[in-house]
């Protein structure tokens, strides 16, 4: 890097009040109106909007209640993988390019102009934003974020302990260079042609913190948000697990049409479709089966539903238990487990069985390929071939907490360890919290473990990449296995299988540095092809988004990606 900081060479980076008002709406506070409410379907990216023609907010503060099944561990979108993060910090944070709420495509964000062409980016920033510290958002920023996220060798670098899995496969892999022409221009020099690059930018690990707030809070920016977005921190109670936001009233964009926003944490299904239906929240996430016909049947609540765009899978990993190294274990398993009936009976039709680790919406899932039938005879066959016809045992680590992916992950597991018992695989079950699960499953401690993910940015290297790519160098592969350590350097920990495919992994490769859509088809149609066969996990399911909105709020719109908007929602 030049000293005058214009110039950044990329290395291989390898190695009180607020509180009383969310308390009592928990408390038992009762509200909701009767207004009606009409929920208008359009296509396009799965939008769905809801709209009310009834007044405003009146004279008194508008608090907009959120409901979720599980707290957020940070404030920094840097420090964790979480979509419970994410949910949080979207509200506080912008990126350079956005997604047009309820779609896939591209839009304008802190950057109003950016082309790629071959290894170059080029991005013309938007003037006169400023942070919430009052500070003005400029191109010095960016390049601060950048560094901070994956350059050991910056001083504010916020160590390897602490920036999440994001920071290789979002930027760092994939700069060379950033050029800053001014305080508004930027040129990004890519080391190879890189598909995804643009896409990349509007993902929620991208958005940019303040220069000034990197070095005067380090890593208590995780307790010390300071963005550019439509609300910003008011009270952040870990105790009691509940955030409040005010608006910000100098943003740059559409919104913010509410005074606050409130996260409230209930961790069951059910008690929260319950305070949606009795009026203490005004939107829930996470729900299930159960809670879902709760809110249907609500009479001051909509459920909305879209398409989403995820997978849920229980991943094998092979850097731990020997016997999953053999695919024909991998397979057997895949056959014993009824896929089948988890999805059309715990996740009562909500999601549809999957096949392949790519959901059915994204450019290069392969329609040809079906979900492991259910076949106890066909799993015992292959255990036998493989030498294990009399069984054995291992761990499934599993999150308590209901995901859109894993509505009921208890009965889930429960139901996985009594398919296995029909071949004699005993399975004992670790029930953890969220987020000491995520912890627990990156460090490879798990034997196998339930996870899921939701897409950043609607391309196929989102998840064929960053799930089961091991993103090591050649030199700590081994010839003639396709697993390895989570102890390799530069180790990739979303991979949670330990899986290192080296058929699979040139294809992925491949499709990443062509910009050819027929081209990138054909390559992740092949990968999926050999992720399917090779079973690094068993396939669950791709979940349709389901949220519940009372109908005192207008303007939501329910995402697939990004999100939620809530700078968009206004309340009656």
């Amino acid at each position: 890097m030049s000293q005058d900081g214009n110039s950044l060479s990329r290395r291989r980076f390898l190695s009180a009040a607020g509180t009383a008002t969310a308390t009592a709406a928990l408390a038992g506070c009762t509200g909701g109106n009767g207004d009606e409410t009409t929920t208008e379907e359009t296509s396009g990216g799965g939008e769905t909007t809801t709209e009310d023609n009834s007044g405003g907010n009146g004279g008194s503060p508008s608090v907009l209640r959120y409901g979720r099944g599980s707290h957020s561990p940070t404030l920094d979108f840097q420090n964790d993988t979480s979509g419970e993060v994410a949910k949080v910090t979207e509200q506080m944070y912008d990126t350079l390019i956005n997604f047009e709420p309820g779609k896939s495509t591209l839009t304008q964000g802190l950057a109003t102009e950016y082309t790629l062409e071959g290894k170059t980016a080029s991005i013309t920033l938007r003037e006169g934003v400023k942070f919430h510290n009052g500070e003005e958002f400029t191109a010095a920023d960016f390049v601060a974020t950048y560094r901070r996220f994956v350059d050991n060798s910056y001083e504010n670098y916020a160590g390897d302990d602490y920036v999440s899995a994001y920071g290789p496969f979002t930027l760092g892999s994939w700069i060379d260079e950033i050029q800053v022409d001014g305080d508004y221009s930027m040129t990004i020099k890519l080391t190879q042609t890189y598909a995804p690059f643009l896409r990349n930018l509007a993902m929620f690990a991208a958005a940019v913190h303040s220069k000034a707030a990197i070095e005067e809070y380090g890593t208590e920016l995780k307790k010390n948000p300071v963005g550019t977005g439509p609300f910003k921190l008011s009270n952040l109670d870990d105790a009691n697990e509940i955030i409040r936001l005010e608006a910000n009233t100098d943003y740059w964009g559409e919104g913010p049409n509410v005074d606050e926003v409130v996260f409230v944490t209930i961790g069951q299904n059910s008690t929260r479709a319950q305070s949606l239906a009795s009026g203490e929240l005004d939107i829930v996430d996470g729900l299930g089966a159960q809670s879902s016909v709760q809110v249907e049947n609500a009479s001051n609540a909509d459920l909305v539903r879209t398409e989403g765009i995820n997978i849920g899978y229980m991943a094998f990993n092979m850097a731990s238990v020997e016997e999953f190294r053999d695919k024909r274990v991998r397979q057997a398993i895949s056959h014993a487990i009824n896929t089948e009936a988890i999805v059309n009976e715990i996740y009562s039709g909500f999601a549809t069985q999957a096949s392949q680790p790519l959901p059915p919406n994204v450019l290069g899932h392969n329609d040809d390929l079906d979900p492991y039938p259910y076949d106890t005879d066909k799993a015992q066959s292959l255990l036998e071939e493989a030498g294990y016809g009399d069984g054995f045992s291992f761990e499934l680590a599993t999150f308590q907490n209901p995901r859109g992916y894993n509505p009921s992950p208890i009965q889930t597991a429960e139901t996985v360890a009594s398919n296995l018992g029909e071949i004699g695989i005993d399975v004992e079950i670790n029930q953890q919290s969220f987020s000491p699960f995520l912890e627990y499953t990156a460090q490879g401690r798990h034997d196998a473990c339930f996870l899921g993910w939701y897409t950043d940015n609607a391309d196929p290297d989102n998840f064929m990449y960053v799930l089961l790519h091991p993103q090591v160098e050649e030199g700590e592969l081994t010839e003639g296995q396709d697993w390895v350590s989570f102890d390799a350097e530069g180790y990739n920990t979303s991979n949670r299988s330990g899986w290192a495919n080296s058929e699979y992994m040139d294809l992925i490769e491949q499709g990443q540095s062509t910009y050819d859509e027929a081209e990138r088809e054909s390559l992740y149609n092949q990968a999926n092809q050999i992720a399917h066969d090779e079973a690094p996990w068993v396939y669950l399911d791709y979940a349709d988004e389901l949220r519940g909105v009372s109908k005192r709020v207008s303007g939501f719109k329910i995402a697939a990606i990004s999100g939620p908007y809530l700078n968009l929602v206004s309340l009656n």
